[in-house]
């Protein structure tokens, strides 16, 4: 998913109960399966942050050249402007893209 163009809102919003319990009839199943996601979702931005910042690694010990990177404070702060992972997962399971998949084995506890 492309992160940088989400509608998910970048502050605090109050939504409808209903809405979000509606794919599963139940609210704590709805929770979890969000919450899983977020959970997908920050490791992706995370690696994909360390993986663009790798690039900007120097392994010298001058202090200047860390300070005066200005690259890398940008894309810093372009990942510190994203919505969080947590909005990200709650704006895709209200559009239907968090599809739950349980074991055969497993009895569905909720």
């Amino acid at each position: 998913m492309d992160y940088k163009k989400s509608q998910a809102p970048r502050t605090t919003i109050t939504r409808n109960f209903n809405d979000i319990d509606a794919p599963t009839e139940n609210l704590y199943e709805a929770l979890v399966m969000i919450a899983r996601r977020a959970d997908q979702i920050n490791d992706e931005i995370r690696e994909e942050l360390h993986e663009k910042l790798e690039e900007f690694a120097t392994h010298t010990e001058n202090l200047e050249e860390i300070f005066e990177n200005k690259e890398q404070i940008e894309v810093s702060k372009f990942y510190e402007s994203l919505p969080k992972p947590q909005a990200l997962a709650l704006q895709e399971w209200l559009e239907g893209n968090v599809h739950t998949r349980y074991p055969d084995d497993v009895k569905k506890v909720f």
